[in-house]
């Protein structure tokens, strides 16, 4: 599974949140700013040519949808940046977003819960 851009990350999240659809109604759930029509059509071609979506023609248009779930490739992700950037260690990413006070104590205490109910 290859990375993708930011601009493709961004068209996945809008077929994910779509699922099977046209680029127009991909486009309809994009943030703004939304790009262009074109420039969204182009990221998803790609992103076929790439394997994340594949197309079937409905009359004079074609409708995308995603071969790689949401959930495998946010695994993918993640795991590479815990090993890129917190030394392969989860426990570093978590105390990275404690001092950085973008986790409270009672998240913490959560997360502690689900690990224990595991």
């Amino acid at each position: 599974m290859e990375k993708l851009t930011i601009q493709e990350e961004e068209a996945m999240q809008a077929v994910w949140k779509t699922g099977e659809a046209n680029v127009k109604s991909f486009l309809e759930n994009i943030n703004d700013p939304k790009p262009p029509y074109t420039t969204l059509a182009s990221t998803i071609k790609n992103l076929e040519k790439k394997g994340y979506l594949e197309s079937r023609q409905m009359g004079n248009m074609f409708l995308y949808k995603p071969i790689i779930k949401e959930a495998d490739y946010k695994k993918r992700f993640m795991n590479s940046v815990v090993k890129d950037y917190f030394e392969n260690s989860y426990k570093e990413l978590v105390a990275f977003f404690a001092k950085e006070k973008k986790i409270t104590a009672d998240e913490l205490k959560e997360i502690i819960n689900l690990i224990e109910k595991k």
